[in-house]
């Protein structure tokens, strides 16, 4: 699943680290997910969500769409 956390990470000057802080995961998970290794839990895309205040939609995509 292609995504958008890298970039929103990046402009909030964040490490995967920090992010991972803030959402209650291993830093390896957040390296996961920003490379498109692991898919997020519906769970953790909404915690997402609400970190960067936007909808699922604008962070994750469907790669068959």
């Amino acid at each position: 699943m292609k995504n958008r956390l890298k970039v929103l990470r990046a402009e909030r000057d964040w490490t995967q680290a920090d992010l991972a802080n803030a959402l209650g995961v291993s830093r390896q998970t957040v390296n996961a997910i920003e490379k498109g290794k692991f898919d997020p839990s519906l769970p953790l895309a909404f915690k997402c969500a609400r970190l960067f205040n936007l909808a699922i939609e604008e962070i994750f995509e469907d790669e068959n769409h």
